[in-house]
């Protein structure tokens, strides 16, 4: 697959390396490749700051405080199969990310991979909020993603 996957760091209070970037990169084709998603896609993933997580959750959501992260789902299932399906956007608050990490006593690295796997999930139709069946089944399917990449939790959560 050529998977298109557009990262832009608007952030300025975590550090963002390379190594984050290509984690990012394989969270979200680890994500496409275990759901059997055989179509090129692409996804856009904008690490923010708490302050602007919380305002576009306030706008999108009407809750006013920061959240981890937000998915933007605009796939459409009757695209035109010799395109690359749009499955949407990720915005991902890095300081959340380094604080839950640091609450979960588990790597900066587990968490944001955590975070966009959960999203890409999102992109693709999964919703934990429609009930205790679909909650159980997205959260099945990330943690087998994330033992896929090596990164099982490090404690009970």
């Amino acid at each position: 697959m050529a998977h298109k996957i557009y990262i832009t760091d608007d952030q300025k209070r975590v550090p963002f390396t390379p190594a984050h970037r290509a984690l990012i990169r394989r969270a979200v084709t680890k994500t496409l490749s275990e759901e059997r998603f055989s179509t090129d896609a692409e996804v856009s993933v904008t690490l923010v700051d708490n302050e602007a997580i919380r305002a576009l959750n306030r706008e999108y959501r009407k809750i006013d405080r920061e959240t981890d992260v937000l998915s933007f789902p605009i796939f459409d299932e009757d695209f035109d199969d010799g395109e690359r399906a749009i499955l949407g956007d990720i915005v991902l608050s890095l300081e959340k990310a380094a604080s839950q990490a640091e609450e979960y006593g588990h790597s900066f690295e587990r968490e944001l991979a955590f975070l966009v796997v959960h999203s890409v999930l999102h992109l693709l139709g999964y919703d934990h909020e429609e009930g205790k069946a679909a909650e159980s089944e997205m959260f099945q399917k990330q943690t087998a993603i994330l033992l896929s990449l090596g990164l099982p939790r490090e404690r009970a959560e």
